[in-house]
């Protein structure tokens, strides 16, 4: 289904049904279903009752905005839910109706519910995470020789390769990817603890029970219920963070060289992407705009569920209430900024001749760092570095190279020769050991990828 209007540049439309009022509550009435299938297994549901309850638990039967008064009213959907629910059964089996809900308790339904959601959300973001790896790594192959220009602090500085920045980029992502997907797989546990977390409703049937139900919704058994313990979810919440956090580093950097004054590369265009309604000339960095926009979002979203950690006793009040709309807004502002980083790096415009431009255009200042160290293993550090000064200063005002400035002054000319004052503005020549951490950071991703398989 489509995005709310209000919340199209937060998700995507896969997300966007993931989260949908029909899904939210199918995801519930599943656990409600999968209760009474557990209960029959064991023996205390009767099989005939667990059948009338999964028939009934659709949710296109149910009025939606009745359970949203409900539950405004109730302090949690599983209330209403549920009485809805028993009324659906009883309408067709009044017999089955008190097996609804048997041995549970609210909060398992939201809760399991919401792992059910974040299941589903799961292959949806690593699919894009994915996608965007395989375009940084062609990037960083391609372009392993693309020399451009270093900023610090938004200001020139030696030269690098685009090859070098595609590369810390992939390395980044895969170790975010790798930091949510175990954050994923401790967080999708089954809830199911009863009034207090004690499941005694049950009797000595309790645990049997929840093992039953986990391999109904194929979810993974915890020690046990968690109902007041929120880590899990918040180690995923805050990978989540940590991962568009790293997208947003991506998207910043590419908004960056996109800007008219640099031009080093592009967004793909096309279909009404990054067009103006004023100006016809412009090509926008949507997908950087989009991603930065969620980059923003999410952190003050995890501050937020973190906050909500601190809950009271066995079941809290206000704490686990607050998580839904969080955790949604975390896991779809995630998701859309891994798709929007996808899209731009398999579309990405590199123009290599422009990035040599900008080198250039710096008149060899870029390189003042290098003749310094030349000129400091004769003259000594301090003074090398006041040579530099003075030329640099004196490039600048007049709009000159370096090389030809310190050709012209009698301490530097005559401690670097023609030759050395010829190769002086060579960028490939100042790249240091630029391809080795290339190298290095996409043999550290597959090494690190190899290990988690093997393990």
């Amino acid at each position: 289904m489509p995005a709310r209007l209000i919340e199209s540049l937060a998700t995507t439309e896969l997300l966007a049904d993931v989260f949908s009022d029909s899904s939210v509550l199918q995801a519930m009435l599943d656990f409600e279903s999968a209760l009474a299938r557990a209960g029959a297994r064991e023996g205390i549901v009767p099989k005939n009752a667990a059948k009338s309850i999964a028939q009934a638990a659709k949710a296109e039967d149910f009025d939606v905005a009745e359970l949203c008064r409900g539950t405004l009213r109730a302090g949690t959907p599983g209330i209403p839910l549920v009485k809805m629910l028993t009324q659906r059964v009883k309408s067709k089996d009044a017999a089955a109706a008190g097996f609804v809900h048997w041995g549970a308790t609210s909060q398992d339904v939201a809760d399991t519910a919401l792992v059910i959601l974040l299941r589903k959300s799961q292959p949806l973001i690593e699919s894009d995470v994915r996608r965007l790896e395989q375009a940084l790594r062609r990037a960083a192959a391609k372009h392993e020789n693309t020399v451009m220009l270093g900023r610090t602090l938004l200001q020139p500085s030696p030269p690098v390769t685009f090859g070098l920045k595609a590369a810390g980029w992939l390395a980044a992502i895969a170790r975010s990817r790798a930091s949510l997907n175990a954050a994923f797989e401790e967080a999708l546990l089954l809830q199911f603890g009863g009034a207090s977390g004690t499941l005694a409703s049950l009797g000595d049937k309790g645990i049997a029970v929840a093992r039953a139900l986990a391999q109904e919704l194929d979810l993974k058994l915890p020690e046990a219920p968690w109902h007041t313990q929120r880590d899990r979810l918040a180690n995923l919440v805050c990978a989540c963070g940590v991962l568009t956090g790293s997208l947003g580093k991506i998207a910043r950097d590419i908004a960056l060289l996109m800007q008219g004054e640099v031009r080093e590369a592009s967004e793909p265009g096309g279909d009404g992407r990054g067009g103006s309604s004023t100006m016809p000339h412009k090509r926008n960095p949507i997908g950087c705009a989009v991603t930065l926009a969620a980059a923003q979002r999410v952190p003050g979203l995890v501050a937020g569920f973190l906050s909500c950690m601190v809950q009271e006793h066995e079941r809290g009040v206000g704490g686990w209430q607050s998580e839904w709309p969080t955790m949604a807004g975390v896991i779809q502002s995630t998701g859309l900024a891994a798709a929007s980083m996808a899209e731009v790096a398999e579309g990405l415009s590199v123009d290599t001749a422009r990035m040599r431009e900008n080198i250039e255009a710096t008149r060899g200042a870029i390189f003042a760092e290098k003749a310094a160290m030349l000129l400091a293993a004769k003259l000594g550090r301090s003074a090398a570095h006041k040579i530099l000064e003075d030329a640099g200063r004196e490039g600048l005002s007049q709009n000159r190279n370096l090389a030809d400035v310190l050709a012209e002054r009698r301490e530097a000319a005559a401690q670097l020769d023609r030759a050395a004052l010829k190769r002086l503005e060579v960028p490939e020549e100042y790249l240091g050991s630029a391809e080795k951490f290339r190298a290095a950071l996409l043999s550290s991703r597959k090494g690190n990828h190899s290990a988690r398989k093997k393990d």
